[in-house]
């Protein structure tokens, strides 16, 4: 199964982490409890997660939610710009990115929505990613440099996320319809308290709306029913409470949603790739 890389583990005092890499070898499957934005640039490589392998190009950028994984394979020259961002942080400092609905695109609803587990691959022209590229870097030198100017970091962690949600390739000629009202606030409810024991009637009364038709629309949407998209948001926060809080598992479970312990491992390990008992684990022995 792939390792877990954990935030408490590699940051250090910042909500963020950065670093461009020029990958000639293989890197090995790798899960998260945090958020990754991975840019590429130039160079050739095989991208892998839980769908196979797909060849990267330059301009690609991947998002992953925590708990997804992936790899790279067949590296040779590949520049791989690495943005990532505490889960904790996002739920705290960094909230304000989810009132922008770019970003909110870009880091929640492409990925969750995905049906890929958690993680979604977009393009920018190759000028946004030559810039993108540029900018983490230079984030990268100010987290190095002095961490007691967070302004700073913020301020440029702005310009890479503005650079890609600038630069994202145009929508098809035919895109979908813009998101039917229902569905944000549908989107909004279950983000907002992902522990209630949400159906799908109560959904659909919220929003006024008959209990099929607000599933064929959230999927024509989101790719994902809203159940499906909650369970997702579940493994998420149930991802950080093993990482960083001593609850027991069948605690944890109940504190997302999932009382029934059984039924939280089963989910938790399709979602997620491990049992919550392996998850924390290797987050401990990592940590050690």
């Amino acid at each position: 199964m792939p390792r877990t890389l954990h935030e408490h583990a590699l940051f250090t005092g910042a909500p963020v982490l950065a670093g461009v890499h020029r990958l000639d070898r293989d890197v090995e499957p790798h899960a998260h409890d945090f958020l990754e934005i991975a840019v590429i640039g130039a160079g050739r490589g095989r991208h892998v997660t839980s769908q196979g392998e797909r060849p990267l190009r330059r301009g690609q950028v991947v998002v992953l939610r925590p708990g997804a994984w992936h790899g790279f394979r067949g590296c040779a020259g590949l520049v791989v710009a690495n943005c990532c961002l505490s889960a904790q942080a996002l739920r705290a400092e960094l909230a304000a990115l989810h009132e922008l609905p770019l970003l909110r695109r870009l880091l929640w609803t492409d990925p969750v929505a995905s049906g890929t587990h958690g993680v979604a691959v977009t393009s920018v022209d190759p000028a946004a990613a030559g810039e993108a590229v540029a900018e983490i870097g230079l984030l990268e030198r100010d987290l190095a440099a002095d961490r007691r100017r967070p302004g700073r970091v913020l301020g440029r962690l702005v310009s890479v996320l503005g650079v890609l949600a600038d630069g994202r390739a145009p929508e098809p000629e035919t895109p979908g319809p813009a998101v039917h009202p229902a569905v944000a606030a549908t989107v909004a409810r279950l983000e907002a308290a992902p522990e209630r024991a949400w159906r799908l009637d109560d959904l659909a009364r919220a929003v006024n709306l008959d209990p099929a038709y607000l599933g064929r629309l959230f999927k024509r949407h989101a790719g994902v029913t809203p159940l499906d998209f909650l369970a997702r948001l579940r493994a998420e926060r149930a991802a950080t409470l093993l990482a960083h809080s001593a609850l027991p598992a069948a605690r944890v479970g109940a504190a997302v949603g999932w009382d029934d312990p059984t039924y939280f491992a089963r989910r938790f390990r399709a979602l997620v790739g491990l049992t919550p008992t392996e998850y924390r684990r290797r987050s401990r022995s990592e940590t050690r």
